[in-house]
């Protein structure tokens, strides 16, 4: 063998075994770790349906069930800030004795990360008084903020407030 096939040899060898080590050490670092993606605006979208449904139920811990346990809740028809579960779910007493059923009116997504979106937009709700069974529409806005926390979306901040101006 000559020394230009020995020193060819040996280097095709050195690239090998670090060809080798870089893809052992890649697996070694990325073992044990899915891999996240972005969820889609469909899928941020979905979440209100998720909230919506549960409403449906009328069993506001289901409804205080999305929520993160620090969550901020800013709602439509009280003054109150609620910041807690125990506040959350007192609201959702009161809300769904009008039996809301809600409708996205306009939506805008922002998807910030693996972890975490932001949705807003104009939504109506038609409440059902439950003394009289009177039906009325009430347009608001409101912003979602979702975080993924332990593999779930919850709702950490939630801000709703009737239109200031009708059409």
């Amino acid at each position: 063998m000559t020394r230009r096939s020995i020193t060819k040899r040996a280097a095709i060898v050195t690239a090998t075994a670090v060809v080798a080590l870089g893809t052992i050490g890649t697996v070694a670092a990325t073992a044990g770790h899915k891999s996240a993606t972005k969820p889609t605006s469909t899928q941020i979208v979905g979440l209100f349906d998720t909230w919506n449904k549960a409403l449906q139920t009328g069993d506001s811990e289901k409804v205080a069930d999305l929520y993160a346990k620090n969550a901020v809740l800013l709602p439509t028809v009280s003054n109150e800030v609620r910041t807690d579960r125990a506040g959350i779910v007192d609201y959702f007493d009161h809300f769904l004795e009008n039996k809301p059923v809600g409708k996205k009116i306009k939506t805008i997504v922002n998807v910030l990360d693996d972890n975490s979106a932001i949705d807003t937009g104009v939504y109506e709700f038609t409440l059902t008084d439950h003394d009289t069974g009177k039906k009325r529409v009430v347009e608001a806005r409101y912003t979602y903020t979702y975080e993924k926390i332990d593999g779930k979306w919850k709702i950490m901040n939630h801000h709703s407030s009737a239109m200031p101006e009708k059409k």
